[in-house]
């Protein structure tokens, strides 16, 4: 079955005057950000942070802090199964591009920021909670995430991946809250000192389904460890620039968007969790929903279910068996 399943990648640039299109999934952190009234001071103020903390992590031969900027570009990652259907929306991530305006150099960062999936929000509003209605112990089903898992591994493997990508993707958020984390006496130039979790959080688990094993860093002068999710050797196969390139983007958003845990006016101690009632922290001047990113989750959860798991529940089925069992 897997012969059937195409994949098509479109992509748009994210600046100042970027608009969310009509198929965009709005629980994204960039889509939200670029709507209502505040939406291009919210969406310059952004690129401002994301280009200010890239300069801030790469110090060297660069004297006044302005070296580098950041461009950033939507791929949104679209899903043909019987070829004769339309295509179905699968993934968003943002891909950074760093400008050396000493040398003139363009170079590609790393894909992954800001991963965004409609079968995760299926997951984690639809399958989560039909699971454990009327349930007195909160649990997963032993199968979940296995078809996302399936799907994210096919399309990383796939050749539309690979013809528009040269590594593979790094996925960062944010360290969860139900855990504990401890420092380690290990530290990277650009990623700062590890942390190791007391136990895998069901984002871990979930994330492990994709192919993807997990680290949590907190690079210099942050609040907070965040999550790193990677292919391979995450130290050794990426770039200092790559590195600062996806925790500039991605520690922008987590300011914004958790700003209890990584705009907190003190820092993560040795040990440490991470807590959304914390009210220490700073506000950005970035106007940003959650409650409104949460409720379209769901929305979005539903409409997954709606256009793409029930309609092909038989194909699914029998391609993530058969990915399974290869």
């Amino acid at each position: 079955m897997s012969k059937d399943f195409i994949f098509s990648i479109k992509s748009i640039v994210f600046d100042e005057h970027y608009h969310p299109a009509d198929n965009t999934r709005l629980t994204t952190n960039f889509a939200n950000l670029a709507r209502g009234n505040s939406r291009q001071e919210n969406l310059r103020n952004t690129l401002r942070m994301i280009d200010n903390r890239f300069n801030n992590l790469a110090h060297w031969d660069n004297p006044n802090g302005d070296r580098y900027s950041v461009e950033l570009e939507i791929i949104s990652v679209e899903l043909n199964i019987d070829v004769k259907g339309s295509n179905i929306p699968l993934i968003e991530i943002l891909k950074p591009t760093i400008i050396d305006k000493k040398t003139g150099e363009r170079i590609d960062g790393i894909a992954g920021n800001n991963f965004s999936s409609y079968v995760r929000d299926y997951d984690f509003s639809v399958v989560l909670a039909e699971h454990n209605n009327n349930q007195s112990t909160f649990s997963a089903p032993d199968d979940f995430g296995d078809f996302h898992g399936k799907l994210f591994k096919h399309f990383v493997s796939s050749d539309t991946y690979q013809e528009h990508f040269d590594k593979p993707p790094v996925i960062c958020i944010s360290a969860s809250s139900s855990k504990v984390y401890h420092r380690t006496g290990n530290q990277h130039p650009v990623l700062g000192v590890e942390y190791q979790q007391n136990e895998f959080s069901s984002t871990d688990q979930y994330f492990e389904k994709m192919g993807l094993q997990v680290r949590y860093f907190m690079p210099p002068d942050s609040a907070a460890p965040l999550a790193f999710y990677f292919i391979g050797d995450l130290l050794g196969d990426y770039t200092n620039l790559e590195l600062i390139a996806t925790i500039s983007t991605m520690e922008t958003f987590q300011k914004i968007y958790r700003p209890e845990i990584y705009n907190a006016n003190s820092a993560a101690g040795k040990c440490y969790q991470p807590s959304l009632k914390n009210q220490d922290y700073s506000l950005t001047q970035i106007v940003y929903d959650r409650e409104e990113r949460s409720q379209l989750a769901v929305k979005q959860g539903k409409y997954t279910e709606e256009h793409f798991i029930k309609p092909y529940k038989n194909v699914l089925e029998q391609w993530t068996a058969t990915t399974l069992s290869d």
